[in-house]
Order: structure tokens, then sequence, then C-alpha cells
């Protein structure tokens, strides 16, 4: 390898090593294409380091903290349980370096090569990557733009030492005594309630008429019930004014129908968004085409308006979801290798990690209505299902929702405990074109919480086994 003034050739060039770049890197390097990725900051982009992983790692802390406190009801009094929150910080770290490290290890392992630093396109096949030793320059066939996004940052509440982003929830060393978070997205939605679990006293300011939008009512109603129960303040239809800091804690300041009102915590969480990282590379130099909210116009195979130049994740149309960055990876990755591949969304699944979960995949029965079908819908609770009675985790339902001509699924949506886990075969059954009487035939283990997915289809069918059917 020369390194210098000579530029040095790859087939494929991909920006960014998270969920859609690592992906699409190996995939392309599968299809025997030669692969160079470059990553400015971290392998397994923020998913893998201060975002997905370590929040679930906190979350799962927090989970174990708040059933060893409140299992009474199951004869377990536990009175002294506290948490070593330093101890806590390094589990969590310790499983993101397990995960970046096999990351690493599998790039390798495909003979990818990985380059540190940050990139700037020359023309559309040359790039120059500059770190803080050197700077190189790259020619490609074709390249995968896959650069994630970061938190929006409100101008009235400019990130500080007290005033953190997502990031900075996950990296602070003491758990906060109270914990303001502005913005009731999944994200913020998810931080707030593992903090509550872990001991704060967390208060949720929300700008729209309610939390978790996107989900279903029925399934928030849940949520909001849960949180409630924890301690959390909602308050929606909240306009964030500004901030006082100190250096021991924050004022915040918000409107709710014209009232002025504050609260005082010790930190305050912005989660509002996030913003496409599209800037500072050139892209506009070369003349890419950009729709709504700076995203990048792609076609059905993650193709921009410049052949050669691929796009893929939080910077172009779609939910921002790690699996959807590293799905499109797999398409356009495929697509230069000359397959057929193109994207399809009809099952791609959203969850968020809340208490209980939610997770979605496929139409909600609002939507299917919208999108013309006549449809059948119909839940079953987690209260009626043995392995949910045993686990003590009875709030939440199933809802599917079919095709009332021939019982097509179209959708499913779960709220409950391991709603992460059972919004998968929803998903299969979607994508397999299967009915609800199909879902229904299939024998699912005993007692299991995935037997209320087959007791749902039984509703829609009309015929329950372990509820009253309606009449």
């Amino acid at each position: 390898m020369v390194v210098g003034d000579f530029p040095i050739e790859t087939d494929t060039l991909v920006i960014g090593a998270g969920p859609g770049g690592y992906v699409a890197a190996i995939r392309a390097a599968q299809t025997g294409q030669k692969v160079t990725v470059v990553e400015k900051e971290y392998v397994g982009g923020v998913c893998l380091n201060v975002g997905c992983i370590p929040s679930k790692a906190l979350i799962s802390v927090g989970h174990r903290l708040e059933h060893a406190k409140n299992s009474a009801d199951m004869g377990i009094v536990a009175p002294e349980v506290s948490i070593d929150f330093k101890k806590a910080q390094e589990f969590k770290n310790g499983v993101v370096k397990k995960l970046t490290g096999g990351v690493s290890s599998l790039l390798k392992g495909n003979n990818v090569e990985v380059v540190s630093g940050e990139a700037y396109f020359v023309d559309a096949n040359t790039i120059r990557v500059i770190n803080e030793d050197s700077a190189q320059t790259y020619t490609f066939k074709n390249a995968i733009l896959a650069t994630g996004s970061r938190p929006v940052e409100i101008p009235t509440f400019k990130f500080s030492k007290r005033v953190i982003n997502s990031t900075g929830a996950l990296s602070l060393q003491e758990v906060p005594g109270k914990l303001v978070v502005i913005g009731g997205g999944y994200i913020g939605t998810e931080l707030g309630s593992a903090f509550a679990n872990l001991g704060s006293e967390v208060t949720i300011l929300e700008g729209g008429k309610d939390i978790l939008a996107g989900f279903e009512k029925q399934m928030t109603m849940i949520v909001k019930k849960g949180l409630k129960k924890k301690g959390v303040t909602i308050e929606t239809g909240a306009l964030a004014q500004g901030v006082e800091e100190t250096e021991t804690g924050v004022t915040v300041k918000y409107e709710v129908k014209g009232e002025a009102k504050s609260v005082e915590a010790d930190y305050v969480l912005v989660t509002v968004g996030r913003r496409p990282n599209t800037d500072e590379i050139g892209l506009e130099e070369l003349g890419l085409e950009f729709g709504e909210r700076g995203l990048l116009k792609v076609d059905k195979q993650c193709r921009t308006n410049i052949p050669n130049i691929y796009a893929i994740g939080d910077i172009v149309a779609g939910p921002q979801l790690a699996h959807k960055a590293s799905y499109e990876g797999k398409v356009a990755a495929e697509a230069i290798a000359g397959e057929k591949s193109v994207v399809d969304y009809l099952a791609i699944p959203a969850v968020c990690f809340t208490d209980p979960e939610m997770a979605t995949v496929g139409l909600s029965e609002d939507q299917a209505k919208e999108e013309g079908y006549e449809v059948v819908a119909g839940k079953f609770p987690f209260g009626a299902n043995g392995r949910a009675l045993a686990l003590n985790e009875t709030e939440g339902f199933v809802k599917l929702v079919s095709r009332k001509a021939d019982g097509l699924l179209l959708g499913g949506q779960i709220v409950g405990a391991g709603a992460s886990d059972m919004i998968s075969e929803i998903g299969l059954a979607i994508e397999a074109g299967m009915t609800v009487e199909d879902v229904a035939m299939t024998i699912h283990a005993h007692p299991t919480l995935g037997e209320i997915t087959m007791e749902t289809a039984e509703v829609l069918l009309g015929n329950p086994i372990h509820i009253v059917a309606k009449k």
C-alpha cells in the first residue's frame, strides 16, 4: 500500500462504521469487492457505543433494581437493595467493548480495510481522508454513505455539563436525584423510564399532545400508567423556554397553555430528535439531491442521483432505526455487486424499550383503513396468559390487524413484557404473506408469552379459547 500523494484504489468505499456501514462493508466484501471503511470516531457507530446497546444495558440494570425492590407480592423482600452505579457503568462499558471488538474482528475477518479519519469528497470517485497524523487520497468505483445522525441541540438549551444529550446521559457517573427530560419520544421516554427505575425523580416535558407519538394510544396509555407508578411526572403541551444552570443543577423554564412554570433538577436531558450527518463532507459540491429535513434522495436500491454513490440509514427517509440501516446496507452492497436486491419496508418493526416494552410492525388498524382495507382487528391481554401471570408481568396486550376478505395479516402491535422479542414472529408472518389462520394453527410452546400471538389470531377468527368471545 502506498501512502502519501498517490491515491489508494478500492472497489467500494463506505463512510461510517455504524450498523449500516459495517454491515454494508461486510456484505460487499462477501460479494468479492475490495472494501475500505472510513470512520472518524468509533467502529460500531452511535448504536453500539453511545446509543442502542449502552442504553439497553442501563435499562436492564434499572429493571433488575426495580424488580428487586418491588417483588414483595412474590415473596421477595429486599429492603436493603441499593445500586453501585460505578459498577453498573462498568457493566455497560463491558458490553460495549465486547460488541465493538466483535465488529472490528468481523471486518478484519472479511478483509475489510478500516481507516480512521474524516472523509471529504473531491469528486464522485475520489475522497480525501484526514486525521491528526496524515491525509490520504482514495479512489473508488462505488461509495456507500452511512454517516448516521447526531442529537438536535435547542438554541436555548446549549449542551453543557448540566444540559446533556443521550450520550451525556449514558455517561453520567451518578444517578441524578432529579432529572428533567425534554422530549417525550422513544429516546426520552426510554431513558426517563430507566433513570426512574434507578431512583431518579423524573419529569418529562413534551411539546405535543402526548408522549410517544407514532404508537397507538391504547399502547401508550399502558406505558404512561407504568411511568406514573414510578413517580414520573409527564407534562404535555409543554414548551421549553430556557434553562438557568449552576455548578450543581439546573432550573428549566417552560410554558403550558400560557402559564409560566419551572422545575429544578440536577440535569436536563434534551431528546428532541436527531439531525442527519450530511454536512462537512463535500456532498453539496457533488450535486447530490436532498429532500425534506436534509435527507438524501435515493431509489429502491439506495442509489442517489449520482449512480455510483449510495446512501443508507439515518441520512435517508424513513425511521431512524439501526436495523433499517443494516437492512439498507445489505441492499446497497448487493446492488453494487449487480444483484437485483431492492428495499421493501413492508414488515420493518419499531420497538420502544419502555416499561413495559412496545413494538409494532406492518400497518396499524387506522393505517390499514386509511389505505382502503376493510379490516378485522382483535386483541388478547397478557393478563390471560399463564406465562405472564407466572412472571407477574400482566400489563399489556397483543393486537393483530388482518384483511377481512381473506384473513391476510397486515400488522401487529404489542405492549407488554418481551414485546421486543415477540414482534419478530408477526413480522415474519407479514413478510411471508401468512393469514391469521396460519398463525392460529401454528403450535406454540406452553407456557410462553408467544402463545399470546396465537391466541390473538384466534380472537380474529372468532374462536378464542382463553377469553370469552364477543358476541
